[in-house]
Parts: structure tokens; C-alpha cells; sequence
């Protein structure tokens, strides 16, 4: 059987950058197989072939089934997983990041612990949302009063702009069918941005759970990260959609987002917006090498892969020639095993 990618397994330090990957991929009622570096995705119409180290993140609906060997080329090539309900509307699950390395992580949750520094990165997080104001001096309760002042008067433009009648946002969580046409497009474009940002927070080794607006839920930096396009994308297409009838929503509005998403580079974007937010001097591209070392005090690191209990190792110039050793180098003089 041919397929799209022929070409050697791809570790880790020969991925492709998330920036420059899809999307994501939606699949539901087929069963998810592997061939050579290829997906392959099987279902009563036949099977089509994805290549992995290209997707950003896999999104698997109702009715999937995933061999061993599929997740085992998708850990290879760093690819988000992500298991969704019915219209991608529920998150049930997910895994690991594309980025080896913890500095993006580490300024985050630096940020995240001190009120003060929080504060500022959620007004920041204004500011790139919303360029033609300074939330500078806003509390938390007036930026969020200003956001639903714009993401209402968004609604309302881009009705006037489709021409589609809109009565507010009316979604019962977990049921999509319970809203009309446009709110349907919108819960939809709403969960692939979800995803999107899932996809993009993990793979640069952030964590979802400690968010800058949202809090108490385990993607809550996943929902201030996708809120940050929800106006200039995710509404705009979502009208877009809804103008062109009710028919088959849910799958048209993940597709014509899927389109606009690829034409605007936005997971490039959005990777840039992250490391701007948590690390300006940029720390947080995806490592070569696995980098592993100690805390001590005064913040400074030592050396990993030596014991720093045995006096003569101070000198010992097979461990003590290195500043930071590689996860490679401790296996090799087993250290770690």
C-alpha cells in the first residue's frame, strides 16, 4: 500500500516545529492504525493516510479505536493526543509535550506564583487581545468586564456582517444540539481552538493547569491561551459558517476553521504569543539535547550525574569537566538506567 511519508523514524531532535506543523486532525468512527511513518485511518468508505510528524494535534471522537503501534509513532513524532466526545465538544484526555525542555514551564509557574506578576500577564493578555486599549491599573473584575463588553459587541457585528440573526449566547454544556444554528458554530469553532491552544501549550512544555484568567480546572491556561483568537477567528468563522445554512455544522465549522487557521499560520502565532508572555528573552524553543541539572542554593544549578556527598568527585575530571550532563551521558556511565 502506498503511502503519503516514506521516509526514516523521526526522533524527538528531528521533529517539526510546532509552528510550522497542521493544525489538528479530527477523527471519529474509524479504527487508527500505523503504516511505516504514516496514520492510517480506516472506516467504511476506506483508508486514508496522514502523515504524523506533520499533525499538531489528534483529536479522536466517538467510535475511534487506536493500535498500540499508532500512539507509538505519534510519541515519536511528539503529536498532541487528544480524546474528544461527540463534536469535539468534550475533552476526556491527552498527552505529552513536543518541547524537552522545562524553561517555558518554569517561567510560567514563576509568573503564576506571585499575585503581583499574575496580575500583569493577564493584562498583557488583554493587551494582545484587544491592542487599542491599556488595561494598565485594570483589577481583574474590570478586565473582565471589558472582555465581555467586546466579545459581545464582536457578536453583534459579525451578525450584522452575515446576516445572521442572533439572540445572545445561549449552549447547555454537553449538549450541543441545544443551541440554534450560529451558537452550534460557534461551541464548535470554540472547541478546535481548544484544541489548538492544547496542542501548543503542551507542546512547549507548559502545563495546562495554572491559567493567568481562568482557574480551578486543569486546562485553564488552554482556555486563556485559545481566548486570545476567539475574536478575530473563531467568531468571525463561526458566523461565516452559520450564514451558510444549518446543515451538518458542527464538521463544516471544524473544517472551514481548520482552513483559516493553516492560511493565518496561527499555530506559529500562537507559539510566539506564549514565549512573549511567559519568556521574552525567548527560552522556550523545543532543546536539542535533554539538559538535566540540580538546583542549589541562590538559585544557581549544578551539575547532574555525579555524587556530590563524595569529596573526591570535586576533582574528578570525568564528571566534574561538565556543567549540565545529558540524559545520554548518565545512562552511558550509569548513573541512570
Amino acid at each position: 500500500m502506498a503511502t503519503v511519508s516514506k521516509r526514516p523514524a523521526s526522533g524527538p531532535r528531528q521533529l517539526t516545529r510546532v509552528g510550522e506543523r497542521l493544525s489538528f486532525v479530527y477523527l471519529e468512527r474509524c479504527t487508527v492504525h500505523r503504516d511505516a511513518n504514516a496514520l492510517t485511518a480506516e472506516d467504511a468508505e476506506g483508508v486514508r493516510h496522514i502523515p504524523s510528524a506533520t499533525i499538531g494535534c489528534l483529536l479522536l471522537g466517538p467510535g475511534t479505536r487506536i493500535t498500540h503501534q499508532a500512539m507509538a509513532v505519534l510519541g515519536e513524532s511528539g503529536a498532541v493526543v487528544v480524546w474528544v466526545g461527540e463534536h469535539g465538544v468534550r475533552f476526556y484526555a491527552g498527552g505529552r509535550a513536543l518541547n524537552r525542555s522545562s524553561a517555558l514551564l518554569e517561567a510560567q509557574a514563576t509568573a503564576w506564583a506571585n499575585q503581583r506578576a499574575r496580575l500583569d500577564v493577564a493584562r498583557a493578555m488583554y493587551r494582545l487581545r484587544f491592542p487599542d486599549e491599556d488595561p494598565a491599573g485594570c483589577t481583574r473584575r474590570q478586565l473582565l468586564g471589558r472582555e465581555g463588553d467586546r466579545v459581545k459587541r464582536c457578536y453583534a457585528e459579525q451578525a450584522a456582517r452575515t446576516g445572521v440573526p442572533w439572540h445572545g449566547r445561549r449552549y447547555t454544556p454537553g449538549d450541543f444540539n441545544s443551541g440554534d444554528a450560529p451558537n452550534q458554530a460557534v461551541t464548535a469553532a470554540a472547541q478546535c481552538m481548544y484544541g489548538i491552544a492544547q496542542a501548543v501549550v503542551t507542546a512547549l512544555g507548559c502545563t495546562p493547569g495554572l491559567g493567568f484568567v481562568h482557574s480551578g480546572h486543569e486546562l485553564s491556561f488552554v482556555l486563556d491561551v485559545a481566548d486570545f483568537y476567539k475574536t478575530d477567528i473563531g467568531i468571525p468563522v463561526a458566523f461565516e459558517v452559520a450564514a451558510e445554512g444549518p446543515e451538518d455544522i458542527g464538521s463544516r465549522t471544524r473544517r472551514a476553521l481548520r482552513d483559516r487557521i493553516n492560511s493565518t499560520r496561527l499555530l506559529d502565532r500562537c507559539v510566539r504569543d506564549i514565549q512573549s508572555l511567559l519568556a521574552p528573552a525567548d527560552t522556550g524553543q523545543p532543546d536539542e539535547r535533554d539538559r538535566v541539572t540540580l538546583h542549589s542554593d541562590r538559585g544557581a544549578e549544578m551539575a547532574a550525574g555525579r555524587n556530590h556527598g563524595d569529596q573526591e568527585a570535586a576533582g574528578d575530571a570525568t564528571f566534574g569537566a561538565r556543567d549540565v550532563w545529558t540524559q545520554d551521558d548518565m545512562v552511558r556511565h550509569g548513573v541512570i538506567w
